[in-house]
């Protein structure tokens, strides 16, 4: 039997489908944290590959025990993994967060993102019913601030970013709730 996350769900949108992370996944994820120099701005310090494991299993982890999580995003019809995005919140983070990266290089300025972190937002505040999110994003990186704002996103220099990111510096923006007046 092949182990999976039973009850996650697969959503969809014009040209992504958005489902669970699984093992079949480890080796694209493993690459990027490891190895492409982009996941600087989500890794921090070097990461080996033991790191790389307990990461890819706190992804799996957080889905098992908050029972929503990052979902890895692909072409339809394909399930060769683009990249993850989705509600992502450890225990000791202020705020429930909408996380994204792009784990191939050739996926990124396609709008992949943007449509993959859209149908996830709407996920967390539809389907979970939170009432605001956040994204925490490195101010060097020079992709994931304007993938923010074209969501809609704003800074909020009033919100803290989660302590484990200290080492790591991170701009808070902030995403308009669902109806909220532009």
């Amino acid at each position: 039997m092949t182990p999976h996350l039973a009850g996650t769900p697969v959503l969809q949108t014009q040209r992504l489908t958005l489902r669970a992370p699984a093992m079949q996944d480890w080796a694209r994820w493993c690459a990027f944290i490891v190895d492409d120099p982009r996941a600087r701005f989500v890794r921090g310090a070097d990461i080996d590959l033991g790191k790389a494991w307990r990461a890819f299993a706190h992804v799996v982890g957080m889905w098992a025990l908050r029972g929503y999580g990052s979902f890895v995003f692909c072409l339809r019809g394909s399930d060769d993994a683009l990249g993850m995005t989705g509600p992502w919140h450890p225990m000791d983070w202020p705020e429930r967060e909408l996380g994204w990266t792009v784990w191939q290089p050739e996926a990124e300025g396609k709008g992949l993102a943007f449509e993959a972190a859209a149908r996830a937002r709407d996920f967390a505040f539809r389907d979970l019913g939170w009432k605001t999110a956040v994204s925490y994003i490195d101010p060097g990186n020079a992709r994931s601030i304007p993938l923010a704002e074209r969501l809609g996103a704003v800074r909020d220099p009033q919100a803290e970013p989660p302590v484990p990111l200290a080492d790591m510096p991170a701009l808070v923006f902030r995403h308009p709730a669902p109806g909220a007046a532009a």
